[in-house]
């Protein structure tokens, strides 16, 4: 299951440079995780300094 981004995301790009598949990109207001590359690793999670993401 992937992870995803709540609307708590501030659009630091801290989760983004987390990824190591590259799954994560800049959306329109917040960043988002592309479901079909997420491996699920939980790397970004970690690196969110505003609690914004979680597992789906």
């Amino acid at each position: 299951m992937a992870h995803v981004i709540s609307d708590d995301c501030v659009s630091c790009g801290a989760c983004a440079s987390t990824c190591p598949v590259g799954a994560i990109s800049e959306g329109d207001g917040k960043y988002v995780v592309d479901a079909s590359t997420c491996i699920d690793c939980g790397a970004c999670e970690a690196g969110c300094p505003t609690g914004a993401i979680a597992a789906e």
